[in-house]
C-alpha cells in the first residue's frame, strides 16, 4: 500500500504514486564516460572529415555539445544530431560507422573502469520503496541493466525499459514519451500519477510530452544557465542531487 505522506519524502513527491530514473547521470555515474567516448568518436571524425567551415572544426565539447546533441538519445540519433550541427555527412552508413566506434569506445572504458551509482540517488530510490512507491529505470541505452548491476543497485528497480527494450518494441526515442510511457506502464501507474527524473534536455521533454505528474530536472553539470534550460524543455523543478528530494536529517 502506497504511503504517500512517508516522512523521509519532500512534500514534491508525497501525491507520486510511481517514479521513473532515468539511468545515465541520474542513477550511475555513467554520463561522463558516454561523454568521454562520444568526444573521441567525433573528433577523430572531425579530424579526417573536417568541415569546410573552420568554425565548424571545434573539438566536441564533452559538456555543452553532449547536452545539447547526444544525451538522453539512442546512439544512431545523437551521431546524426551532432553531424548535422556541424555540416557534416548524415548517411546512414556515416550515422552508423560514428555509432560503432563511440560504443567500442564507451564498452571499452566501461570494462576497464566500471561505474558507481551516486549515494544521493540510492537514498531516494530506497525511501520511495519504502514509501511503497513503485520506481523504474528507463534509458535508451542498451548497457542500461549493465550499468545499473555494475553498480551494484538492479535490484532496487521494480522495472527497466533498456535501448534493446526500445528497439523490441518500437519505442520512438526521446524527446518522445515512449520509453518513460512502457515504464510507467510495467509499474501499473499511469502517468499522470507518476514523475520522471531526467539530466537530459530530450528527457524533461519527453517527460512533459508524456504528461507525467512531475518532471525532475537533475543538474549535474551545475553550470550557468544548465538548469534554467533543463526548466524551459519541461521540468517542473530542478535538484543537484536527489537527495534533495529527501527531508533533512533522514539517516543514511
Amino acid at each position: 500500500m502506497t504511503d504517500p505522506t512517508h516522512p523521509e519524502l519532500a512534500p514534491a513527491l508525497r501525491d507520486v504514486r510511481a517514479v521513473v530514473f532515468d539511468t545515465d547521470g541520474v542513477v550511475t555515474d555513467s554520463a561522463r564516460v558516454h561523454a568521454a567516448a562520444w568526444r573521441t568518436a567525433f573528433d577523430t571524425y572531425l579530424r579526417q572529415h573536417p568541415p569546410e567551415d573552420p568554425d565548424q572544426r571545434r573539438p566536441f565539447d564533452p559538456r555543452d555539445d553532449y547536452l545539447r546533441h547526444v544525451d538522453g538519445k539512442s546512439r544512431l540519433d545523437g551521431a546524426a544530431a551532432f553531424l548535422v550541427s556541424r555540416g557534416l555527412d548524415t548517411s546512414e552508413e556515416t550515422v552508423r560507422a560514428v555509432a560503432a566506434d563511440k560504443e567500442r569506445l564507451f564498452t571499452e572504458r566501461l570494462r576497464t573502469h566500471g561505474v558507481d551509482a551516486y549515494p544521493g540517488t540510492v537514498r531516494l530510490v530506497r525511501a520511495l520503496r519504502a514509501a511503497g512507491v513503485p520506481v523504474a529505470a528507463a534509458s535508451a541505452s542498451r548497457h542500461a541493466g549493465e550499468l545499473l548491476t555494475r553498480a551494484g543497485v538492479r535490484d532496487l528497480f521494480d522495472a527497466l525499459v533498456d535501448g534493446g527494450e526500445a528497439a523490441r518494441l518500437g519505442l520512438a526515442g526521446k524527446p518522445e514519451p515512449d520509453l518513460f510511457l512502457e515504464a510507467a506502464r510495467r509499474l501499473e501507474v499511469p502517468a499522470g500519477h507518476a514523475a520522471v527524473v531526467e539530466d537530459a534536455l530530450a528527457g524533461v521533454e519527453a517527460g512533459r510530452r508524456g504528461a507525467f505528474a512531475l518532471v525532475v530536472g537533475v543538474d549535474r553539470a551545475a553550470g550557468a544557465d544548465t538548469g534554467a534550460r533543463l526548466l524551459r524543455h519541461g521540468a517542473d523543478i530542478v535538484v543537484r542531487d536527489l537527495a534533495e528530494l529527501l527531508v533533512e536529517g533522514v539517516p543514511r
